[in-house]
Parts: C-alpha cells; sequence; structure tokens
C-alpha cells in the first residue's frame, strides 16, 4: 500500500505539467490497479485534476516572481519602463508635431578643383 502511495504522489507530481487528458488516463491506470470503485475513482481524478491547476498557478506565480527579480539584475527593459521612455520622447519632440526647418542650409556637395599647369 506505501509503495502504490509513492507511486501515486510521483505521477501525481508529473502530472502537475501534463494535460487534463493524461491526467484521467493515470487515474483510471490507478483506480484499475487498486480496485478502486467509480466513486473513488471519480474522487481521485477530480482531486489529482484540481491539484495539477494549484500547482501550475503556483509554479507560474514563482517563475514570474523570479522573472521580476531577474530582470532588473540583467539590466533589461521592462515593457512599461519601454513605454514611459517613448512617451517622454515624443514630448521632447514637441508631442508629435512636425520637426522645424533649418534656416541654415547644408552646404552643397563640391567638386575638387582642378589643378593648373606648371609654367
Amino acid at each position: 500500500m506505501l509503495e502504490n502511495l509513492k507511486k501515486a504522489f510521483d505521477k501525481g507530481v508529473e502530472y502537475a505539467f501534463t494535460t487534463t487528458d493524461k491526467i484521467e488516463k493515470a487515474a483510471r491506470e490507478f483506480a484499475k490497479e487498486n480496485n478502486l470503485n467509480k466513486e473513488e475513482a471519480k474522487k481521485l481524478l477530480d482531486h489529482w485534476v484540481k491539484r495539477t491547476e494549484e500547482m501550475r498557478k503556483n509554479l507560474e506565480k514563482q517563475v514570474t516572481k523570479i522573472q521580476r527579480e531577474a530582470i532588473p539584475k540583467m539590466n533589461l527593459v521592462t515593457k512599461e519602463d519601454y513605454h514611459a521612455l517613448e512617451v517622454r520622447i515624443k514630448k521632447l519632440e514637441g508631442g508629435g508635431r512636425k520637426p522645424v526647418k533649418s534656416a541654415v542650409k547644408a552646404n552643397p556637395v563640391r567638386k575638387p578643383l582642378k589643378k593648373k599647369p606648371a609654367q
């Protein structure tokens, strides 16, 4: 019985990262191996599905927390920081107005002078 419980726990952890179809299949196999009736098998399946969802959500929260802590350490820009900089640049550039033309004209490209023959 203890060995079956260990196997069930190991499978439960493994199935935290799998689909509901695979969990249902595992529950059917477990119920068959341990001679569970339909009601017990249904309870087991519901429990496994619920725990799997809880594990996924918990894992997602942990990964998100790690990412948020790691981004500043890696000197990466967040989406929020990027957006704030975009807004600031637009304000500094004149809020999206057309750029003012410069009064100073650019120097045209001049051709090199031809050398006069020496006399």
